[in-house]
């Protein structure tokens, strides 16, 4: 695949995206969503990759928002046609079925926040700062931010960073459960590849099992939900991995889950 401003590596079964446009603070334009979504697209028919790690170049910024430029001389038709795309990109990223981790090193405003929003996990540098200040632009979140921060943190939370447009540290982020884990920005990388490389063990159908329980579950009623859990989980009792998670489990080994 070409792109121009992201990065695609693949090792151990784990692909690293990174938003390239440092000189931009990695904004979100046009083609930068276009890359990432043709990436997510890579690894959704790849079974060998197992966990995506998004992060942003240099140590000032994941994503600083949207490329305020471009948007700012988009008629109502380019609007539609940049929201579009936005909402079906990250709707991608969170209905991958495999773990999305996003690695945030600085800024994470705007659609930044929004693009983490979207991630299974986040892991964040002490120096982040996470955020929807659109207000201040006179619009609003228009890539999901308004319904995945909700989700998140609360009505009350969520609230609170989008009617005042202020960004939060990392530390009030993990209080308020919008980060799984802060770390030194040094050690950034580390834990993120030490998290990519555990998931990347598991057992993929489980994992996928899981994120689609969640997804599918998280907005309806307890009965509704409890129902999709027991289906996945009498799906999932039926794949050869289940036989090579208990049988490792009974013989005091590691199991190695194949994807099947």
């Amino acid at each position: 695949m070409k792109s121009s401003n992201i990065q695609v590596d693949t090792d151990q079964r784990t692909m690293r995206i990174t938003i390239d446009r440092p000189k931009s603070l990695n904004a979100l334009n046009t083609r930068t969503i276009e890359e990432l979504s043709q990436a997510i697209d890579q690894a959704a028919s790849d079974d060998e990759i197992r966990v995506v790690v998004i992060t942003g170049a240099g140590d000032k910024a994941f994503v600083a928002g949207a490329d305020i430029a471009e948007i700012q001389a988009l008629d109502e038709n380019g609007i539609r046609a940049f929201g579009d795309l936005g909402h079906a990109t990250m709707n991608k990223i969170q209905h991958l079925g495999k773990p999305v981790i996003a690695a945030v090193n600085g800024y994470a405003l705007g659609g930044g926040c929004e693009l983490a929003l979207a991630c299974t996990l986040r892991i964040a540098s002490d120096n982040a700062l996470i955020g929807l200040p659109e207000i201040t632009l006179g619009i609003i979140p228009g890539f999901g931010g308004t319904q995945r921060l909700t989700r998140i943190t609360g009505s009350g939370r969520s609230l609170e960073m989008m009617l005042t447009g202020k960004p939060i540290s990392a530390q009030k982020a993990l209080d308020w459960g919008l980060f799984n884990q802060v770390v030194g920005q040094q050690d950034l990388a580390s834990a993120t590849h030490k998290l990519a490389a555990h998931l990347a063990k598991s057992a993929p159908r489980a994992m996928r099992s899981i994120i689609d329980a969640v997804n599918q579950g998280m907005d309806l009623p307890l009965e509704d939900g409890l129902k999709i859990e027991k289906d996945q989980f009498i799906k999932i009792c039926r794949t050869k991995d289940m036989r090579e998670g208990t049988t490792a489990f009974l013989e005091k080994r590691k199991a190695v889950f194949r994807g099947v």
